[in-house]
């Protein structure tokens, strides 16, 4: 409701910087992105862009919304390992499946990434598409999260809302490109973002096309077909959306391949950071993190010429709620 009302105020407004970004500090950071879009939408300006190539992809998982304890996808599947063992306690039948519908965290992640795979195979498998989606989107509203009691729709930061109206509002298409799933991520982004299912792009897993009941049905496997991340976020850009963006916002490693390829073209281009330096209101954590770890995007983003947004100074406020 928050980022509709914004949404609202600034179409009924002129785009002064007053006014744009308001829950961003006035700092380097706010301004370097306004005078981007300045420099970047005026038809006066030799730096000009056409609307058709302003595309701007955003990471999810901490840049978007919040990551920690661990990526809330991770957690989407312990719960939905919990009820799945509930209905029939013969799915847990293997040390990995036990681990999760029991919420044995570090029984799981003992077995490592083959244990990880396995669960988030069986537990994201065996329905359609659709059916897959709307119950990722009723957790994501409904579930909570473990340390903030807040449901995670509401873990979304505001500053990075504000930033995605703030581009559309000025001719700019967005993209999500994840890590994450793309089948979870369309089941909250249009409501949360802004950005509809068309507009993700995320890690795959395998399908296929069955008839059941006598409908045709896309029904999910537990294979995964193709992971967005690190060198696969160019890949999948160019499979989704078909040219290089000129603006790329991510907080990790995984997002450094999708930020080098964006910026390294000729023309205006813009490389972003969310660097999490706030403790009081979020978490802070960096270089020594197992999730969202940033450590050479982190040292190269200065000779990069990449933004690297500080939550503690550059952002006001970092929940919507």
């Amino acid at each position: 409701m928050l980022r509709f009302i914004f949404v609202l105020l600034l179409a009924a407004t002129p785009l002064r910087a007053e006014v744009a970004l308001p829950s961003w500090n006035d700092t380097p950071a706010r301004t370097a992105i306004l005078d981007f879009v300045d420099a970047t939408t005026d038809p006066k300006a030799a730096t000009f862009v056409e609307p058709k190539d302003r595309i701007a992809v955003f990471d999810n998982d901490g840049t978007l919304w919040a990551e920690q304890p661990v990526y809330f996808q991770f957690l989407f599947a312990l719960d939905r390992a919990r009820a799945l063992a509930a209905a029939d306690p013969e799915w847990a039948k293997t040390p990995a499946l036990k681990a999760a519908a029991t919420g044995d965290v570090k029984a799981l992640m003992a077995g490592g990434e083959a244990a990880l795979i396995e669960v988030v195979g069986a537990t994201h498998s065996g329905m359609t598409v659709e059916e897959f989606t709307r119950e990722a989107g009723e957790w994501v509203r409904t579930a909570k999260h473990p340390t903030k009691d807040r449901p995670y729709i509401d873990m979304t930061y505001l500053p990075m809302v504000e930033l995605l109206d703030y581009l559309r509002l000025n001719g700019f298409s967005t993209y999500i490109v994840s890590g994450g799933g793309v089948d979870f991520m369309r089941g909250f982004t249009d409501e949360a973002y802004g950005v509809p299912p068309p507009n993700v792009v995320g890690s795959l897993g395998k399908a296929t096309y069955q008839i059941v009941d006598g409908k045709p049905q896309v029904i999910k496997d537990p294979a995964i077909a193709f992971i967005d991340d690190k060198e696969g976020k160019p890949i999948g850009i160019m499979r989704s959306i078909g040219q290089r963006p000129i603006f790329a916002a991510g907080n990790s490693d995984g997002d450094y391949q999708m930020l080098d390829w964006t910026t390294s073209a000729d023309g205006p281009r813009f490389g972003m950071i969310v660097h999490h330096t706030d403790a009081k209101r979020e978490w802070a954590y960096d270089r020594d993190s197992m999730v969202g770890r940033l450590d050479k995007a982190l040292t190269d983003a200065p000779a990069k010429g990449w933004l690297v947004v500080d939550m503690a100074k550059d952002w006001s406020t970092v929940f919507a709620k």
